[in-house]
């Protein structure tokens, strides 16, 4: 298991889903004080902080609107007052779907939900590595996820707004890598894949069995969905002493779905 020398991290997002799961593994490497960001549920935000105090760390919830830049500035300002520094840093919020009208097809998506996708990401992102600089004197790891198809390519349609947002927030990424490369921060993303536990489990429940049994069928090469765990695996890993040369890059956790040729599927392989 990977073990961590950080002492502080901050997760955004992770009351549920994929935050959770990487909020989870960062603590089981090591992590001993960690900030919970959410938005509403306060049920799954103090489930959460309790299953990781049952593990021996300290947990501040911060109730905060990665959409809203001086929630986004407080959020920080809180954890320079409660942690003084900060190790480690992970942007995974997101609007919810149905709150925000950013998920709708390229036909239907607005000027509102381009602004709410560009805020979360975009935005957010360029705003706390800013303040992460300062919260990292001893060098640190910044990380966003994203979900690099969506600068690639057009098939999921209600990710008309987002999809590009993530590119732009990949895009933001390699900036900052440079730019704080000589303080020993190192800035990457993680790309998961299609993961239970997520976004995809909003969707009607016939098209979440779809996108299941697609996966299963052999899209996938492994032939299964993802899980939160998953992708904190791969957070823990970039955020480890070892990966202190890796940085500006983006880390694919989809069980090599990127590697398919969508004209070949792997059944008529013999697969």
């Amino acid at each position: 298991m990977v073990q961590l020398n950080w002492k502080t991290a901050l997760v955004t997002g992770s009351s549920r889903g994929i935050g959770r799961g990487i909020a989870h593994k960062l603590v089981d490497a090591g992590i001993k004080r960690i900030a919970v960001n959410y938005v509403d549920n306060d049920t799954a935000a103090n489930d959460t902080a309790e299953k990781l105090r049952a593990k021996g760390a300290e947990v501040l919830l911060i109730k905060a609107d990665c959409t809203d830049l001086d929630q986004v500035r407080g959020m920080f300002d809180k954890v320079k007052s409660d942690f003084g520094s900060l190790g480690i840093f992970v942007h995974n919020a997101r609007p919810n779907p149905g709150v925000e009208p950013w998920f709708a097809s390229a036909m239907e998506m607005t000027p509102a939900g381009l602004d709410a996708a560009y805020k979360s990401q975009v935005h957010t992102m360029v705003i706390s590595c800013q303040a992460c600089a300062r919260l990292m004197p001893d060098g640190g790891r910044i990380i966003g996820i994203t979900h690099a198809p969506g600068g690639k390519t057009g098939s999921w349609q209600p990710w008309a707004a987002m999809g590009p947002a993530k590119a732009a927030l990949e895009a933001t990424v390699r900036y900052f890598a440079v730019s704080l490369a000589t303080k020993g921060i190192t800035v990457n993303t993680v790309s998961p894949g299609v993961i239970d536990d997520s976004v995809i489990n909003s969707l009607p429940p016939e098209a979440y069995h779809a996108i299941k049994d697609w996966n299963e069928s052999g899209w996938n090469p492994m032939k299964r969905m993802g899980t939160p765990a998953d992708v904190g695996n791969a957070v823990a890993l970039l955020c480890a002493e070892e990966a202190s040369f890796i940085t500006g890059q983006t880390l694919y956790v989809d069980g090599g779905a990127s590697v398919m040729f969508s004209e070949m599927p792997l059944p008529i392989q013999g697969l």
